[in-house]
């Protein structure tokens, strides 16, 4: 990441038409083969069923796949089927091709081949659960090529890849939700309806925490194939030069390709893996604002270190991380509120979510939302507790995507509501690499320390 000073659904005539134009402009890149009239001609009706491709089967990506599958027809009844899987590791992408019984023309080990397939006109929308680093260009790649995109978090790695993804959004008009499933939690929507109100005053702090604690260090528990690599033959084979893109060690390191959350080429740890499960449920129970230049940070900073474990067991001469395991992220906004969240791997003891106010106090319990008025405004504010939500469920999550892909509407954790989160966290994790606090402007999209 390089310092920079200086949603809905459509009608297929409508979409050529904004295709056409953004063909013209020279906006579709060299990697994209599919035209954007081969990826829409395909038309949804409303009780149709959705046609996944999934990039990236490891944990999460099968997590994803089981779930889908599971709720195609019976529970949620999402009416849904997986019909391509595409993963640089092999053996990844044989077992998500056998558990789907699909055909070897419908697994894949470089997501462009599926783009560019003779199966890519019947794909309605791409699932995505690669490494950090990818997010970006396979989410951008995939709208170009007329797809909805479900986007595990974070959404991408820099402030520039957030925005190009945003303007990427809005010029296809596709549907983009970004897989932080607590946004799908009611709680936090009824807390921002309760600050809509003004039941707590005007917000000015919110806080919350991800906190865990592992004996071998986080991260360390994802499973490594000893027979992995790239001069692995059969399904042992990982295409490392093309998941580590130019960055990072060319010599094959199995711990930054199974564990590569710990590694700043590939991810940014905490910030990136456990924050978001705060920052974008507490935008929404702010009700911070997801229009135009508004809601947008103006000042980020970020404190922590790593204080557990230091080395790792197979090579005591290298370091076990490059990620702290404990963090803090500080986030104002023009005029307020501030959010303040505690982020650890070392000690799980977090911090109460809550949402303070000028006149009361909003907080969280379980499904539990309630206000608790100031002591000086306790005539005026009314204590108030509700019930609202059930957790943070993934299948939820994903009914809310296919639910807007099939009858239109704003997914709850969409690209305007994504971007935001996605500066906070980019630029928070240049805080803490830098040890300076970032501004950012957001009508010029530039930060600085």
């Amino acid at each position: 990441m390089s310092e920079n000073k200086s949603t809905t659904t459509t009608s297929r005539r409508e979409f050529l038409r904004n295709s056409a134009a953004t063909v013209a402009a020279g906006a579709v890149t060299a990697t994209v083969m599919p035209t954007t009239a081969e990826g829409m001609r395909r038309v949804l009706g409303a009780n149709e069923r959705i046609q996944i491709a999934h990039v990236g089967v490891g944990g999460q990506g099968m997590a994803h796949i089981r779930l889908l599958k599971e709720n195609s027809t019976q529970g949620l009844k999402n009416n849904t089927e997986s019909i391509a899987v595409c993963d640089l590791y092999v053996r990844r992408k044989k077992g998500a091709q056998a558990y789907l019984q699909l055909k070897d023309n419908q697994a894949f080990d470089d997501y462009r081949k599926l783009l560019d397939s003779p199966l890519a006109r019947d794909i309605d929308a791409v699932w995505i659960a690669t490494s950090d680093n990818w997010h970006a260009p396979i989410a951008r790649d995939s709208m170009l090529a007329g797809k909805h995109v479900y986007i595990e978090k974070p959404m991408c790695k820099t402030v520039e890849e957030a925005f190009e993804l945003l303007d990427t959004a809005k010029r296809t008009k596709r549907i983009v939700q970004v897989g932080s499933q607590g946004c799908s939690d009611l709680k936090w929507h009824a807390a921002g309806k309760l600050v809509k109100e003004g039941r707590i005053g005007k917000a000015v702090l919110a806080q919350g925490s991800y906190c865990r604690n592992s004996r071998i260090g986080e991260w360390n528990y994802y499973h490594i194939d000893p027979d992995a690599g790239p001069q692995a033959k059969g399904d042992g084979y990982v295409d490392w030069e093309t998941f580590r893109r130019g960055v990072g060690p060319a010599e094959w390191d199995p711990h930054r390709f199974f564990r590569w959350r710990k590694y700043y080429a590939y991810g940014n740890g905490i910030v990136g893996d456990l924050f978001p499960h705060r920052l974008h449920p507490l935008m929404i129970a702010m009700a911070l604002p997801q229009d135009g230049t508004n809601g947008y940070p103006m000042r980020v900073s970020s404190n922590g270190g790593i204080y557990g474990i230091q080395k790792r067991e197979d090579a005591p001469d290298k370091p076990d991380r490059e990620v702290p395991d404990l963090t803090t992220l500080v986030v104002d906004f023009e005029g307020g509120p501030t959010i303040m969240l505690l982020g650890s791997t070392v000690n799980e003891q977090g911090l109460q979510d809550m949402i303070r106010g000028t006149k009361g106090t909003i907080y969280f319990g379980g499904n539990t939302v309630e206000i608790k008025p100031e002591r000086v405004w306790a005539e005026e504010v009314e204590e108030h507790s509700e019930q609202a939500g059930d957790g943070e469920r993934i299948e939820t999550h994903q009914k809310n995507f296919l639910d807007c892909i099939r009858n239109g509407g704003v997914p709850n954790c969409n690209i305007e509501l994504a971007t935001r989160v996605q500066v906070m966290i980019s630029l928070g994790d240049l805080a803490y690499q830098k040890g300076k606090t970032y501004h950012f402007d957001p009508k010029t999209r530039k930060y600085w320390a």
